[in-house]
């Protein structure tokens, strides 16, 4: 859990663009399907963005997405491009959002979290209305019946991280940023 229980948490969301990095373990699992649902659905809210996916760890840097994942994003009109890469220190200072799948992969980024960084890091399913502040499972030892369940997760959180980043006014004010929150 985030610590949030069932409240979104706050985003400080800045002037267009806003740049949102999907973060997994690997990155060739969920991230991927992330990156590619996040610029779908914040696409098709009107939101401009910048959206890349990372993996905190270093396993399958240059690697594609996993086949599974490629297979699952093909089957719901999507494609995967772009291959895996690990977290660096300049996400932290060039993202606005890293939405981790999990907390193990939230509290690893937090840990390296430098002083004065930009990037909030908050879990993907603090925005899933069914589900707040669950883990996106990780399906890579899993059936290829995991990665259509965690399509389905991150589907429905980016539809709402999406509506959320919507609802900010057009001048945010000073600062260049307002923040973010349920109700």
């Amino acid at each position: 859990m985030s610590g949030n229980g069932n409240k979104t948490p706050p985003l400080r969301v800045p002037a267009p663009p806003l740049r949102v990095l999907a973060l997994c373990l690997g990155n060739i699992c969920r991230s991927p399907l992330a990156e590619a649902l996040l610029r779908r659905e914040l696409d098709a809210a009107g939101v401009r963005t910048v959206v890349e996916s990372a993996g905190t760890g270093d396993w399958h840097v240059g690697r594609p997405a996993d086949p599974r994942s490629r297979e699952v994003a093909r089957r719901h009109g999507l494609t995967l491009g772009g291959r895996a890469r690990q977290l660096t220190t300049e996400d932290f200072y060039t993202q606005d959002v890293i939405l981790a799948m999990d907390a193990q992969n939230a509290a690893e980024a937090r840990r390296r979290l430098p002083p004065g960084a930009r990037a909030q890091v908050v879990l993907m399913r603090d925005f899933d209305p069914e589900s707040p502040g669950a883990d996106v499972p990780d399906p890579y030892y899993g059936s290829p019946d995991g990665f259509e369940d965690v399509y389905v997760m991150l589907e429905r959180s980016a539809r709402a991280f999406a509506a959320r980043v919507a609802q900010r006014p057009e001048d945010p004010g000073e600062g260049g940023s307002v923040a973010l929150g349920r109700g």
